[in-house]
């Protein structure tokens, strides 16, 4: 289509009529759309058609970054698009539905999912979902292992690496969560006065540490391992009462399947925390900080679980279908995800991308607590990784 032939930046006009266009709705549907985005790499719009209330949202990928003009690459886009895919083949109801990507104008066009609410919010507002634990379980052992070359054809497995070569958002990962937090070389760490001396002694000067985070990141960045979301936060999961959706994978690549698991469990104690000290004390309070610590417990042991059952069903390789192999594999993946976890919580309370959770918070002394409270639990999953086995030893 001609005036599609090169890209430019949709405004909300542009965006209804980009889908009458591509015949996503009828040319003479009766269409209203608004902004619905507030990232800093892309740009959402719900698209509603007002005779039927149907609706859509595209996702469009820009050049620049929002907030500092710094370029970026659009096949970003592209990766976003075709993981989607992916993992709803895998895990049909955990993903939105594509409809139509667009390699020109790097538009994603895919299921409204309006009527599930961000994870993040509805845990700052003490809401309880019964059943969350089981299924954010279910589709991280549902579209990691599977993209693993355990069970993938191995030549296969090569190509998916190659297209998956996602270098800038890597870089970004690489930095401002392998890195700056623990040497604040470009001075942008952001640390409450009151911290930085703890900061300092804990962080910046502990040798120890360093070693652990240089392993971990070593691994990050070398174990193609499967195809991962790269930004599994409570920010990039929907959820409502009749299950979850898993949006924002534009971090993808293959990596170790333990970042993302990591990333999700570390995420689950800027709320626990924040309750702990925020919260006022009675049976609401005790029922909330009780049903998040049992969920981040059962994810854990739910994973483990799963992913043996699942393990014994798609491997087929004779040496990889050992148990003792299995075992050892698992306890990789395992440890991997606990100092991902430690190195996520450490990452928001020092980095210059913080959290609601910590950022919000407007009693200082209260805050400074919180802060200083998961840094331990971080710096404790970093270094005893490989000591914890079970969901309670988290």
């Amino acid at each position: 289509m001609e005036k599609y032939k090169e890209h430019f930046r949709l405004s909300v006009a542009n965006a209804i009529n980009y889908t009458k266009d591509f015949n996503i709705f009828d040319k003479n549907s009766k269409l209203k759309g608004e902004e619905i985005g507030d990232g800093n790499i892309n740009y959402i719009f719900r698209i509603i058609d007002e005779t039927n209330n149907k609706s859509v949202v595209l996702k469009q990928a820009d050049k620049f970054l929002r907030s500092s003009g710094r370029p970026l690459d659009l096949a970003r886009s592209k990766i976003e698009a075709e993981i989607l895919r992916i993992e709803g083949q895998y895990s049909e109801k955990s993903v939105p539905k594509i409809y139509l990507y667009d390699d020109i104008m790097c538009v994603i066009v895919m299921e409204d999912i309006s009527e599930f609410k961000n994870l993040r919010k509805e845990l700052l507002k003490e809401k309880i979902f019964p059943n969350f634990s089981d299924e954010i379980s279910s589709f991280l052992v549902d579209t990691l292992l599977p993209t693993t070359d355990l069970v993938m054809n191995s030549a296969e497995k090569k190509e998916k690496v190659q297209s998956f070569i996602n270098k800038e958002l890597c870089d970004i990962s690489e930095c401002l969560v392998f890195t700056e937090p623990y040497d604040d070389y470009k001075k942008r760490n952001i640390v409450l006065k009151e911290n930085e001396t703890l900061v300092k002694e804990k962080l910046y000067d502990d040798k120890e540490l360093h070693l652990e985070v240089s392993k971990l990141k070593n691994n990050f960045m070398n174990n193609a391992q499967a195809l991962i979301h790269g930004d599994l936060h409570s920010g990039s999961i929907f959820i409502n009462e009749r299950g979850i959706k898993v949006i924002d994978p534009e971090f993808a690549f293959y990596g170790p399947m333990g970042y993302d698991i990591g990333n999700l469990i570390g995420n689950l104690y800027f709320p626990l925390i924040n309750k702990k000290y925020l919260m006022k004390d009675g049976e609401d309070k005790e029922k909330f900080i009780k049903w998040l610590s049992t969920s981040i417990e059962e994810i854990y042991d739910m994973f483990i679980y799963k992913f043996k059952n699942k393990y014994k069903k798609l491997v087929k390789q004779p040496l990889y279908h050992e148990e003792n192999f299995m075992n050892w594999y698992l306890s990789e993946v395992l440890a991997d995800s606990v100092g991902s976890a430690g190195l996520e919580i450490i990452r928001r309370v020092v980095g210059d991308t913080k959290v609601i959770e910590i950022e919000g918070i407007e009693d200082i002394e209260k805050r400074i607590l919180v802060e200083r409270e998961l840094l331990e639990i971080g710096i404790r999953f970093i270094k005893e990784r490989y000591k914890i086995k079970r969901g309670d030893q988290l």
